[in-house]
């Protein structure tokens, strides 16, 4: 009873979260409550579990730099055209309906990395994509899977997606060392969603009518280009870029320029500011920049937005999982689970299926990452003897099965916050999906999400992530399990 008590401050974040309260609301209240719980029936004094509260803050300070940065990134590349060019690239190659699910996967997936950004992604590729479908007769429940899939690849392993960066930080891993680890794999994910598309495309002998984007651009209705205007600015900026045929091909060199030095393992802060100087550049070259002051507002407002919410809802979380740390809320958890597995890659398994069960609890992939992290992160390190490069592929593995099945795993939960976004935006963008694609629909068919989340835990229980080139984790008898 008095391990469900303990507990019970998750429970209560999650119920809040679930009546509609925003995180920066529920995060406070939840603490509240688990400082009242930790001083009641852990017998822990207010000034212990406060300190507890800013210890764990300490570890994260940096994530806050980064996450400012990857904000002023991400708007960058969508104010100045390096998004809009990466588009009119995929789209020049010529469209048909066969092949709009998979165009739409690649480009999406491509966008998220640049952008960092599912939910910009989908909101600035949804209209294009939707309506290009409609022109070529295409099938609708494909095309929006693919879309949802696509924005959330980047989201998973882009240098300047939040998810990443806080999911990295809570494990004590590099940036750039985490997205080596996964790379292979989650470009493996993408080209076998990829050929899922297709071949789905191809099963329901679709037409091979060639799509223009002007013409699905021209026919967004006014209020669509409203509510996009409120929403999302500078997803309006994209779209009139790519309805205007793009600009130059030098306008993806700036993302280029962020992968390349992220592949040499350069520090992060580096590779984001490499993205903000060289979308300057080339952006004063096309002329998308004419006041180099202007610019500097822009990422001056890119930073105010990172810390009007997400750090501020950072700062929150990782004060509550303090606390529960320091009343030793996951112990019995934690007691569960040993019971259950008898080897490292067990326990590993037994991790990502935790990240996903604390995702479907929550709903929100943020609130799972900053919650679950502490939790599995503890598991490894109190369970698992091995040497220091060992323990620390373990981490890397951790903080891929935190970002996976938080971002990944969103796509297949029915209640999660995410699908909500993204069915909203559907019906916004494109009337004629009200009514004609569930939410059901786009769980089955989001074929990226599910090779994703199902190749992960397969790999990591089985072994057989050996055979892809820097994603093996070290187990027995490498490492060993410590029971007690």
């Amino acid at each position: 009873m008095l391990a469900l008590i303990k507990l019970s401050p998750v429970l209560v974040l999650g119920i809040l979260m679930r009546l509609g309260l925003d995180i920066l609301l529920a995060a406070p209240l939840s603490m509240v409550y688990a400082i009242a719980i930790g001083m009641i029936f852990a017998h822990v004094r207010f000034n212990d579990l406060m300190d507890a509260a800013i210890e764990n803050l300490k570890h994260i300070l940096i994530v806050f730099l980064i996450l400012q940065m990857a904000y002023a990134v991400a708007t960058c590349f969508m104010e100045t055209g390096v998004a809009a060019e990466i588009i009119t690239i995929a789209l020049n190659l010529g469209i048909t309906a066969k092949l709009i699910p998979a165009v739409a996967l690649i480009v999406t997936a491509i966008l998220s990395i640049a952008t960092g950004t599912s939910w910009g992604t989908f909101a600035a590729c949804a209209p294009i994509f939707l309506w290009l479908n409609h022109i070529v007769g295409g099938s609708l429940v494909l095309t929006i899977s693919a879309i949802a899939g696509g924005s959330c690849f980047g989201d998973n392993i882009g240098l300047i997606s939040d998810t990443t960066v806080v999911s990295s930080s809570l494990q004590g891993v590099q940036i750039t060392d985490r997205v080596r680890h996964q790379g292979v794999w989650s470009f493996l994910c993408l080209m076998c969603g990829v050929a899922a598309f297709y071949f789905s495309a191809t099963s329901m002998g679709l037409p091979d009518t060639v799509g223009n984007a002007n013409e699905a651009i021209a026919q967004i209705p006014q209020t669509v280009w409203d509510a996009l205007a409120e929403k999302r600015a500078a997803a309006v900026t994209l779209l009139k870029q790519v309805q205007a045929g793009g600009l130059s091909w030098y306008m993806i060199l700036p993302l280029v320029a962020v992968l390349v030095l992220a592949g040499m393992g350069v520090n992060t802060l580096i590779c984001l500011g490499s993205g903000i100087l060289g979308s300057l550049i080339c952006g004063y070259i096309a002329g998308t920049v004419t006041d180099v002051m202007k610019f500097l507002e822009m990422v001056q407002s890119s930073f105010a937005d990172a810390g009007s919410w997400v750090i501020v809802m950072m700062l929150w979380i990782g004060a509550f999982g303090g606390v529960m740390r320091r009343m030793d809320a996951f112990g019995a958890i934690a007691a569960l689970v040993m019971k259950c597995v008898h080897s490292v890659r067990q326990l590993m398994f037994a991790n990502g299926l935790l990240c996903l069960v604390g995702n479907a609890a929550l709903a929100d992939e943020m609130a799972q990452i900053v919650t679950i992290s502490p939790i599995i992160k503890d598991l490894t390190d109190r369970h698992v003897k091995g040497d220091e490069k060992s323990m620390y592929k373990l981490a890397l593995r951790n903080a891929t099965f935190a970002d996976a099945m938080g971002v990944f795993g969103s796509q297949l939960i029915p209640w999660h916050v995410y699908l909500a976004f993204f069915v909203g935006i559907v019906y916004a963008v494109y009337p004629v999906a009200e009514g004609t694609v569930t939410i059901i629909d786009i769980i089955l068919h989001n074929y990226l999400a599910w090779i994703a989340v199902l190749s992960m835990l397969i790999l990591t229980v089985t072994g057989l992530d050996r055979f892809i080139p820097l994603f093996r984790i070290p187990s027995e008898p490498e490492v060993q399990l410590v029971k007690d």
